[in-house]
């Protein structure tokens, strides 16, 4: 069984930082892809940023290129999503999701190719 939890969300003004944490446990794959997902109520969930096993390969959804960066730490099982000059479109419940494997350029936004995901975490952005 896999396990991921995510912390570091909570309600900041627009223009704003947060860096969200998602750390993995359990039986993992050796190699495993990770990505970020985002929902409000009503409403699928939304590919945010996505990132291989190496890290070599980072994707991310045209609303928050260049404000979102996406990385991990292997040694800590441990992927984060720096998130840079928030807006109150942001306003979401951000949840990770595990691949195990690759993951590929033709797919990495849809929900259907993540294996496991998180519980999420509340992130509010005011104006």
């Amino acid at each position: 069984q896999v396990q991921l939890v995510e912390s570091g969300g909570g309600s900041v003004q627009a223009g704003d930082s947060l860096r969200l944490s998602c750390a993995t446990s359990g039986r993992t794959e050796s190699t495993y892809a990770m990505g970020w997902f985002r929902q409000i109520p009503g409403k699928d969930r939304e590919f945010v940023a996505a990132i291989n096993w190496g890290g070599s390969s980072t994707y991310y959804a045209n609303s928050v290129k260049g404000r979102f960066t996406i990385s991990r730490d292997n040694a800590k099982n441990t992927v984060y999503l720096q998130m840079n000059s928030l807006k109150p479109e942001d306003t979401a419940v951000y949840l990770c999701a595990l691949r195990r494997g690759e993951i590929y350029s033709n797919s990495y936004w849809y929900t259907s190719e993540y294996d496991y995901w998180g519980q999420g975490t509340q992130v509010t952005v005011s104006s």
